[in-house]
């Protein structure tokens, strides 16, 4: 059987290469996108009776939400 490329792999070598991939807001923007998206994940988890999954969503969610707060005070101080 013939081993499925990596494509992490790939897209590092392309991230060292270029820096920030196109169309990337940076760790600002990504914290954002995951606590949305962990969100609605965690709602999906939740309706399906998957309770622990949602609330390690939630946790996720959370954390990003942090982040998003800690850098936003860093940045205005």
């Amino acid at each position: 059987m013939r081993e499925r490329p990596n494509r992490n792999d790939e897209s590092r070598d392309d991230e060292s290469r270029l820096g920030d991939p196109p169309g990337d807001g940076g760790p600002d923007e990504a914290a954002r996108y995951l606590a949305g998206a962990v969100a609605d994940m965690a709602l999906i988890a939740r309706r399906h009776g998957l309770d622990t999954l949602g609330y390690l969503l939630d946790m996720a969610q959370l954390e990003a939400e942090d982040i998003v707060r800690l850098r936003a005070a860093r940045k205005g101080s």
